[in-house]
């Protein structure tokens, strides 16, 4: 199906409701169902701003795979509970279960793989789809994806749903539009337990980014008598060469994962409205499903 594609890096928006919405906000068995209005409320607001005729929500079915736990084992290890899962709010998972239950009675299409985090079913419907995608997350890794080309845009919620194309990335940055991956590589990300090349800032990792490109290529020509290292620069990386080998698998999203093609077109009507109206009633989701559906209505509407 043509038309503008829209996809959500769904546990990023519902980490933001939660977070937004005040726990107080309750169905009438007194349980929290603050993440699930927040999550209606916020998708509504994308829908309508972006009217896209297509939308799918991508899901981590591992939201730490061995695979980047294996390159880097720091990967995310700030954020595991003793039992060795995901720390998160004790009200957070059974709302997500109410989530999901919501947006299959609404018809809106959910997609995950086995192994994989969100980030990389987003890479990899950005990728495959020949047209304009907008890639809404408050994970600024996906900058990665931007492509003025087709365009893919990254919706960046953190930022009042700022859209990045690749001049936004790199007016921020000081980094080619595509180049975030690498840039962060180097630079490190806390929030991701990802140590970064020790010395290196921000403004050194962009400029060995813009000089030299990927960070394959930045050690390659550690090896070289090639110019362009910023002062210092080239021992630092030096002593980092095991991380620097290893790291991109940790940052950069995966683009070719076996994604089912999916029903993704943006609802007109619920698909189960009897099913919708019983959780709705059950939740007191009356007012916020309103809303998306309204602003479905908006979205069709061109």
């Amino acid at each position: 199906m043509p038309g503008q594609l829209t996809v959500i890096d769904a546990p990023s928006l519902w980490y933001r409701a939660f977070h937004g919405v005040p726990e107080s906000v309750t169905a009438p068995d007194g349980s929290p169902v603050n993440a699930v209005r927040g999550f209606l409320d916020l998708t509504g607001r994308i829908v309508r701003d972006t009217r896209p005729s297509r939308l799918v929500c991508c899901l981590d079915l591992d939201w730490r795979p061995a695979f980047r736990v294996d390159a880097v084992p720091s990967y995310k290890s700030h954020r595991l509970a003793e039992n060795g899962a995901e720390a998160e709010p004790e009200s957070l998972a059974p709302q997500v279960a109410v989530l999901l239950e919501v947006l299959e009675a609404l018809g809106v299409a959910v997609a995950g793989v086995d192994g994989y985090e969100a980030d990389d079913v987003l890479g990899t419907l950005a990728t495959r789809e020949p047209g304009a995608v907008d890639v809404v997350t408050g994970d600024r890794d996906l900058f990665q994806l931007v492509d003025d080309s087709k365009p893919v845009r990254v919706v960046y919620t953190v930022e009042k749903m700022k859209p990045y194309g690749e001049a936004d990335v790199c007016a921020r940055y000081g980094i080619p539009g595509r180049s975030y991956a690498d840039f962060a590589v180097l630079r490190g990300d806390p929030s991701d337990g990802l140590p970064g090349v020790k010395g290196v800032g921000e403004k050194t990792a962009a400029a060995l980014v813009s000089r030299f490109g990927t960070v394959e290529q930045i050690v390659a020509a550690l090896d070289t008598d090639v110019d362009g290292f910023p002062a210092g620069a080239r021992a630092k990386l030096a002593a980092a060469r095991d991380y620097l080998l290893a790291a991109p698998a940790v940052t950069r999203v995966v683009r070719d994962l076996p994604v089912p093609e999916l029903d993704d077109a943006l609802p007109r009507t619920p698909r189960d409205p009897a099913r919708l109206l019983e959780l709705s009633d059950r939740w007191a989701l009356e007012s916020p499903l309103n809303r998306f559906l309204a602003a479905c209505e908006v979205a069709h509407s061109g």
